[in-house]
């Protein structure tokens, strides 16, 4: 990376990476937590903490003690915007400020950080706010974890929450911050304009009380690095949730859709054969002109979205299909998509076709730079993922170097319908043989 860039981890565990930007007198500021759902008894203080952060500082009878309208209000004398986002492995506090204000905005975080506050009143709000609009996983998120289950076996990813014995009190959530909301193992990334290690010193100073960790929180691995092929198949009668294993007879509206999702081999960022797979798996559904789109969408008709994306995290790496289309259609769906992946291995893709992926690739990395926003989490995505900050900016050059002869192996590899599980969700009144599980 060509900007000045301070990257340094401070006693605690904490890694500070900070880097300088030009231009316009923004500033934005990451926090990377750990924060996995590993604990399925967790799932429900988890998702509360994540919701309650920032919503208080200290005990209510102590000074310098902050409410919610009071971090509220001082968040807005800093021209400044806090937000959190919970991931599958990751809870990340996000703030975006004027340059001026951004010693404030790290104090405010620090205070945040070191002495929060889950208060009576703010959680039982937010639990009624819960228990008035319940999450129940809807049709996708079933088949995703069957198919997930499936293929790689049993995760935290394929499990669902579980309810806690009792109601989650503050007590439990000052317990998980203490265990979660750690400093070892989390990253702490800000873009400013000033000098980097000037910013650097200033965090150390607030942040070097911080202690705890590591949480613990983090995914494990799959127990196969490569999906288990197969088929399986959900149903989803009216007034039910749906059932795995083999469809089965019955009637009803159910989701009002079929859903396919396929899961292939692939590989993480840094492996060398990425660029040719991330070529191979655009021109497959990676686009609105890919094959995929073009053969289930736009010449049979069956379906109203078609995607083709490569997924990873810590627990592995795999390249998911997806289809959805009107009711009693999964199964034709499959096999369509089944004889576009096993054309793409056997033939392999046209140079044609390589050299366009790789011009919508290439563009779609500046797309992914182009604002202060979206490049801190990029750059707080990459640190903590352990790749180089320039990662995304060297991969264009990868990209380029890319050959046809090396997309064509990987589409023969990884793109091998023999090598892909794939699941179903349909109602229960379609044409069940055509969706009979093969586990």
């Amino acid at each position: 990376m060509n900007r000045q860039t301070s990257d340094t981890t401070l006693g605690n565990g904490l890694r500070v990476v900070v880097v300088r930007t030009h231009g316009a007198p923004l500033a934005e500021v990451r926090l990377v937590l750990p924060y996995a759902r590993t604990a399925p008894h967790l799932a429900e203080a988890q998702e509360l903490l994540a919701a309650l952060f920032g919503t208080g500082t200290g005990a209510c009878a102590t000074a310098g003690a902050r409410t919610r309208q009071d971090v509220a209000d001082l968040a807005a004398d800093l021209g400044a915007e806090l937000s959190t986002v919970v991931t599958a492995e990751s809870l990340v506090v996000a703030a975006s400020v004027l340059r001026a204000g951004l010693p404030g905005v790290l104090a405010l975080l620090s205070d945040l950080l070191l002495r929060p506050a889950y208060r009576e009143a703010e959680l039982a709000l937010a639990q009624r706010r819960a228990a008035a609009s319940p999450r129940t996983p809807g049709p996708r998120q079933r088949l995703r974890r069957a198919l997930l289950g499936h293929a790689f076996g049993t995760h935290p990813l394929t499990d669902p929450p579980t309810a806690p014995a009792a109601a989650t009190t503050p007590e439990d959530l000052y317990a998980l911050h203490a265990r979660a909301v750690v400093p070892d193992g989390a990253v702490l990334l800000v873009t400013t304009p000033d000098d980097p290690d000037e910013v650097a010193v200033r965090i150390r100073e607030l942040l070097a009380p911080w202690s705890g960790g590591p949480s613990g929180l983090v995914l494990p691995p799959f127990a196969r690095r490569a999906p288990r092929p197969g088929r399986i198949a959900l149903t989803e009668p009216a007034g039910t949730a749906g059932t795995a294993g083999t469809a089965a007879a019955g009637s009803g509206s159910g989701s009002g859709r079929a859903l396919v999702l396929c899961a292939a081999p692939a590989v993480p960022d840094g492996h060398p054969a990425h660029a040719p797979l991330h070529l191979a798996q655009l021109i497959l559904g990676g686009s609105a002109s890919s094959r995929l789109a073009r053969r289930v969408r736009d010449r049979h008709g069956l379906a109203y979205a078609v995607s083709a994306d490569l997924r990873g995290n810590r627990a592995g790496d795999w390249l998911e299909i997806e289809c959805a289309g009107a009711p009693g259609t999964a199964g034709r769906i499959a096999g369509e998509i089944t004889d576009c992946l096993r054309e793409l291995a056997a033939d392999g893709p046209s140079p044609e076709e390589v050299e366009r992926a790789r011009a919508y690739a290439s563009g779609f990395t500046r797309f992914a730079l182009a604002t202060r926003t979206e490049e801190a989490s990029a750059l707080a995505g990459f640190a903590a993922a352990g790749l180089p900050l320039d990662w995304l900016e060297g991969y264009r050059d990868r990209l380029a170097k890319v050959t046809h002869h090396q997309v064509v192996e990987a589409a023969a590899y990884f793109l091998d319908p023999a090598r892909v599980a794939v699941s179903t969700l349909d109602e229960a009144d379609h044409d069940h043989e055509s969706d009979r599980s093969t586990q």
